[in-house]
């Protein structure tokens, strides 16, 4: 099934397809490299951090605030998205907004032990496999699976 065709119940119900910005944290353990992932806070579902654009700041640096506010995480995030993935984000009314979330990687230099959100979520360093293995969206799970920092500019 095409974009198109998901988002036009959307747009039949006046939403519009809002963006996000996200982290690919991660960081490479020898030869081995991993991902954080952390969980949301009302679902308990893994995600990577993502959050609304912060107004005249670059993408990738707004990635780089949700990542830090939501777990900790100190480094500085590419300028180079990854990739996009679609989920829809449901309110506290129970009405779904269509997300489309633009993804950039952020090489971890360490993780904070406080940060603004901490005790709200829970964070894990996964492989690419088993983090692409325990998110809910499709194609956020290619994302993790096929994501390599060697082809990074």
């Amino acid at each position: 099934m095409s974009k198109q065709l998901l988002i036009q119940p959307f747009a039949a119900r006046g939403l519009v397809m809002r963006s996000q910005y996200g982290a690919l944290c991660y960081r490479q353990d020898g030869r081995k490299l991993r991902i954080l992932l952390i969980t949301t806070r009302r679902t308990g579902r893994w995600i990577i951090p993502k959050g609304w654009p912060v107004e005249g700041m670059e993408p990738n640096h707004s990635a780089a605030v949700e990542a830090w506010e939501e777990a900790g995480v100190v480094g500085t995030a590419l300028d180079q998205c990854v990739g996009i993935y679609t989920y829809t984000k449901w309110t506290a009314g129970m009405v779904g907004q269509p997300c489309a979330v633009m993804v950039y990687p952020l090489p971890v230099r360490s993780v904070s032990a406080n940060f603004p959100e901490k005790g709200q979520r829970r964070q894990k360093w996964f492989s690419p496999k088993k983090a692409a293995a325990r998110v809910a969206e499709p194609e956020l799970a290619r994302l993790l699976r096929d994501f390599d920092p060697r082809g990074l500019r």
